[in-house]
């Protein structure tokens, strides 16, 4: 972590109001709040995410950006598009109607990894969601309008012994048809300073709409996909098509910890690496040089992972995985066409209804982000 940097445990509630409500902010963080309790309840399962888009639209073009559609990809831009590029994904997890009364996790079908295709999804994976979601509700929609289809219960998940894939019962939506995608039913929750739901990855979405409102005039990716590793081949073909010789891109996203006590030790979480490949050398320094000039904490999660993986050395413990994100695969395939780095929020309960980021790390994001835009906020 910045030496430099305030110790987040201590300025957890160092604002004179840590309410969402708090007034003279120049981030407008009870509108942010006000769009991520709305954008929250409106599902976006993986491999269905076209509902999600058509929101997403209309709220960037209240906004004043322009908003273009490509296959997996909403495009969003201002005035001076090239200035700078963020990308979000937008896909959660959820469940697809695959039979009567017979649903699976939607990652498993949108990225192909069932069994008989080969790619067995691993049975310690399977075990952990099977015991994840139990009388998790949901809710049913048409996947490009988005209309409601009905609301249910998981009241039952099982391995299916002849696929070799996790299969979900759910009560109240017998009368579904096949690819009908299940979203989990949520809302924001705020209580001690700390926003709680089905964030991954509906609070950095969220958060670059909400840089349309403060006056942002670069470009905004939202992909589709991700969770099945599928993003970066929507966004490199945008970059194939309309970039320029290089460009520089920084991902957004949210990154776990095991408790909130790591969570807390960092406001902002960077990174030089991933599995896929290195990351951008000067765009990772520019952008721990624009967080201590604004006085905000941050720490490289590779370098955590290192550090665990180290302490558990001669252990039992399995060595953690530097993490695949869609920066490291699109960096690992553009032969140098794109580089960057990533912007991540701290946050625990990872791919659950309570994963859990707090106020003060959603609003050093917002700074960051505002500064790398080059928005010139009005104090």
């Amino acid at each position: 972590m910045n030496a430099n940097s305030p110790d987040t445990s201590e300025t957890l509630f160092s604002h004179t109001d840590t309410s969402p409500q708090a007034s003279n902010d120049p981030l407008r963080f009870a509108e942010f709040i006000d769009l991520l309790k709305s954008l929250i309840r409106e599902p976006s399962v993986v491999g269905a995410e076209h509902a999600f888009f058509r929101v997403l639209q209309r709220e960037l073009e209240e906004r004043g950006a322009q908003v273009t559609w490509y296959e997996g990809l909403l495009v969003a831009h201002g005035n001076d598009p090239h200035s700078s590029m963020f990308s979000s994904h937008i896909d959660r997890h959820g469940l697809i109607c695959t039979g009567p009364n017979e649903f699976q996790f939607a990652a498993f079908v949108a990225g192909q990894m069932s069994d008989l295709l080969g790619k067995s999804v691993s049975e310690e994976l399977m075990l952990t969601l099977m015991n994840r979601f139990d009388n998790t509700p949901v809710i049913a929609y048409e996947p490009w309008s988005g209309a409601y289809r009905g609301r249910g219960i998981i009241n039952n998940a099982f391995i299916c012994e002849y696929r070799n894939n996790l299969i979900f019962e759910v009560e109240g939506l017998e009368h579904l048809v096949a690819g009908t995608p299940v979203g989990f039913l949520d809302r924001l929750k705020i209580d001690h300073g700390l926003l709680s739901g089905q964030l991954d990855n509906v609070l950095t979405a969220a958060a670059l709409v909400h840089l349309f409102s403060l006056g942002y005039q670069g470009t905004a990716f939202f992909t589709a996909e991700e969770e099945s590793g599928g993003s970066w081949r929507y966004l490199l073909e945008w970059f194939r098509r309309f970039g320029g010789s290089t460009n520089e891109l920084y991902v957004v996203d949210t990154s776990p910890y095991r408790n909130r006590e790591e969570a807390d030790r960092q406001q902002i979480v960077l990174r030089n690496r991933d599995e896929f490949a290195d990351f951008n050398l000067e765009t990772t320094q520019k952008l721990a040089q624009v967080c201590t000039s604004l006085g905000v904490s941050y720490s490289f999660k590779d370098h955590y992972i290192d550090q665990v993986n180290h302490a558990n050395l001669g252990s039992s413990k399995p060595p953690m995985s530097l993490g695949r994100t869609e920066l490291g695969r699109i960096t690992d395939k553009s032969n140098g066409l794109v580089h960057g780095t990533t912007l991540q929020i701290p946050t625990t309960g990872y791919h659950t209804m309570n994963e859990t980021a707090s106020i003060d790390s959603s609003k050093a994001f917002l700074k960051v982000l505002t500064r790398l835009g080059n928005i010139h906020l009005e104090e």
